[in-house]
């Protein structure tokens, strides 16, 4: 009888690390911490990611200090929304299946290569959002080096990518505040076409609404939001004097 032994260059990162997509041993839903608002806006030198930092299961505030904008690699940022600790797990086996394809092909996965496997986690992950206990949406702000294009990418809960030129949004403030977008668009706009300072004020504006008319979304009167932006340079975060300032005036006008 003859074995056929697979090298590790034939076989991909998941199935190295033996990621578990689907356990069997479903968690309990009353642990479960979601409710969130992410946006992304795109703006004329890149896209601008936000989120509030509360976490929260079911009625209950969990967290308020919950980093919701994880950064892949250089030229890509996710915001997650759903199932919280779900959602930092399969972000945390993305982030290392870059790297491992990088060191591996001695090479940068490709923007779409990257787009796929975020496709392919959240297929993994199908059978547990269908229990309704790890259900997580997330938005994508990403850079393709090789057209110099920026994209703002969304998804369901099965994989299925779709690509908006302008803005996204998820969790569960998202739907109070989505009319708002075109609204701003149509006023303003379109958001591409406008500066960060600009863009950054509508989007803290809106996740402020969104805090008002979501109990599970996260004010800033105690503590900032995450926000991070992604360039032709990288991604960063915006310095804290600068955010408070623009917080501040907001909550002013109120």
């Amino acid at each position: 009888m003859s074995f056929i032994t697979l090298s590790p260059s034939s076989r991909n990162f998941s199935e190295l690390v033996e990621f578990p997509f689907a356990p069997s041993n479903a968690a309990d839903p009353s642990l479960e911490v979601h409710g969130t608002t992410v946006l992304t806006l795109r703006y004329s030198g890149g896209v601008l990611t936000l989120a509030d930092r509360r976490a929260t299961a079911g009625n209950l505030i969990m967290y308020d200090q919950a980093e919701k904008i994880i950064a892949l690699d250089d030229t890509t940022v996710v915001a997650i929304s759903g199932a919280f600790a779900r959602s930092i797990e399969v972000c945390r086996f993305l982030k290392h299946s870059f790297k491992y394809y990088r060191r591996t092909v001695l090479h940068e996965m490709s923007l779409e290569g990257k787009l796929s496997e975020i496709s392919r986690a959240l297929a993994g992950n199908a059978p547990m959002a269908m229990q309704g206990i790890g259900l997580f949406l997330p938005i994508v702000a990403a850079y393709d080096p090789k057209k110099n294009e920026f994209g703002v990418y969304f998804f369901d809960g099965a994989g299925a990518r779709f690509q908006n030129g302008s803005y996204a949004c998820a969790g569960s403030g998202s739907e109070r505040i989505r009319g708002v977008f075109e609204y701003i668009s149509r006023q303003k706009g379109r958001f591409e076409t406008r500066s960060l300072e600009e863009v950054l004020y509508d989007g803290l504006t809106m996740l402020d609404i969104a805090a008002d008319l979501d109990s599970a979304t996260g004010g800033f009167n105690k503590t900032l939001p995450v926000t991070r932006v992604l360039d032709a340079e990288g991604n960063r975060e915006i310095p804290e004097a600068d955010l408070r300032a623009i917080t501040d005036k907001i909550l002013r006008s109120q």
